[in-house]
């Protein structure tokens, strides 16, 4: 199920007389067309805003005096001095995502033997929230924005012959950081039941040559006198919400969403921006990220994968007492496991036609989005990976009907 209106959250929305087309030349009206629009594919599921939590990792350089990061606890040697040239930051994030309607017949033009191909996709616009909160180990802190992003997914057709290519999904985005990316991937693997999802590592490795890991102290969860934020686990490890497990597989957090929901089937597709054999895609970064020749990056962004999960979950609401007036709104079961990351929960909005008395249980189904995001950034002779992941649900009340019987 989708939402049930527009969201009135911030997002990029074109105006409701753009419509893209072919231009006509002739003076004379054009007459009526009902052309269907390109097929979106996957992409028919992002509609509308969501909203959830999740987590992010992200290894940034330290600099010297005035903007050296700093720490409770002493560290040796004092940053920035070799090893502790880079400070891991740790976020419990909140995250809203908002897609535009449909683009409709976007035309790109074929040279000689290559037709023309025309392209549908959405507009999205990200923001991300750190919400970590020290005094409690938990995501309740205020919310402080540390991402935002925006752009294109488009749903790209298949060409025979300049480039013979399948159908392909391709995400183009801008962050304020100063980086640019153009993502390409095949379209989803379809499979029933829950995601199985690899585990996605976050050890820095020797450009170049993954093999070759460089593991941090800042690494070990236990460790409080490293060079991370925050410095002190303890607290978040007692909660279970930054262990030593999540650290070591930070998929572990959408694991144990996952395994307290009933998750009937997955949608599952990758865009990178090295997507090989197909041509195209990658990434840009302004001069101050990519640095001057003789000195290396400050935080080069060389590379972007990631992963989406579309899931369908069955739940159910109940309905315990209701006098008629106001829908009632009413958040689905789940299965709660102590020690594991809650799920995030849409919202049922549902109008008995009468009184009801007693528990009434009332069957429903929901669109989950969950994605996975490594971002490889080059600085003082290492790749640092830049992980973020997050599960997502529809913003708006979903609307559901009272059964009869």
């Amino acid at each position: 199920m989708a939402p049930t209106k527009e969201s009135s959250r911030a997002g990029i929305h074109l105006g409701v007389d753009f419509q893209y087309d072919e231009v006509n030349f002739d003076p004379s009206p054009p007459p009526p067309r009902d052309d269907p629009d390109p097929p979106l594919g996957i992409l028919s599921s992002f509609t509308g805003a969501w909203t959830g939590t999740g987590f992010n990792n992200i290894f940034r350089p330290n600099s010297v005096a005035p903007t050296t990061t700093t720490f409770t606890n002493p560290v040796l040697p004092a940053p920035p001095s070799p090893p502790n040239v880079s400070v891991l930051e740790l976020n419990l994030t909140q995250e809203d995502l908002v897609f535009s309607k449909p683009l409709g017949k976007v035309p790109n033009r074929g040279l000689e033997q290559q037709n023309d191909i025309v392209i549908n996709g959405v507009t999205y616009l990200q923001t991300v929230n750190d919400v970590t909160n020290t005094a409690t180990g938990r995501g309740d802190g205020p919310k402080t924005g540390i991402h935002t992003e925006t752009g294109f997914w488009l749903n790209v057709p298949q060409t025979t012959n300049n480039p013979v290519e399948k159908n392909t999904l391709v995400r183009l985005g801008s962050i304020p950081h100063g980086t640019t990316i153009n993502a390409q991937g095949a379209p989803p693997d379809v499979t029933e039941g829950p995601p199985q999802i690899s585990p996605r590592l976050i050890n820095p490795f020797v450009i170049g040559n993954p093999g070759d890991i460089q593991v941090k102290p800042s690494q070990t969860a236990t460790l409080n006198n490293t060079a991370r934020l925050p410095q002190d686990l303890s607290l978040f490890i007692e909660q279970g919400t930054i262990t030593q497990a999540i650290l070591d597989n930070p998929i572990q957090i959408l694991l144990d969403i996952n395994s307290q929901l009933n998750i009937t089937e997955t949608n599952t597709f990758t865009v990178s921006t090295q997507f090989a054999p197909t041509p195209g895609g990658g990434t840009a970064n302004i001069a101050f990220l990519v640095g001057a020749s003789g000195q290396g990056p400050n935080a080069d962004a060389v590379q972007m994968e990631s992963t989406f999960w579309v899931e369908t979950i069955k739940s159910e609401i109940t309905v315990q007492d209701y006098t008629p007036g106001k829908a009632l709104l009413l958040q689905p079961a789940y299965k709660p496991i102590q020690g594991k990351t809650t799920p995030p929960l849409p919202t049922f909005s549902v109008t008995p036609p009468g009184p009801v008395t007693g528990p009434k249980t009332i069957p429903v189904t929901y669109t989950q989005i969950q994605y996975s995001q490594t971002v490889n950034l080059n600085f003082n002779g290492l790749t640092w990976p830049h992980l973020s992941l997050a599960t997502l649900v529809p913003s708006q009340p979903i609307e559901v009907d009272y059964p009869s019987s």
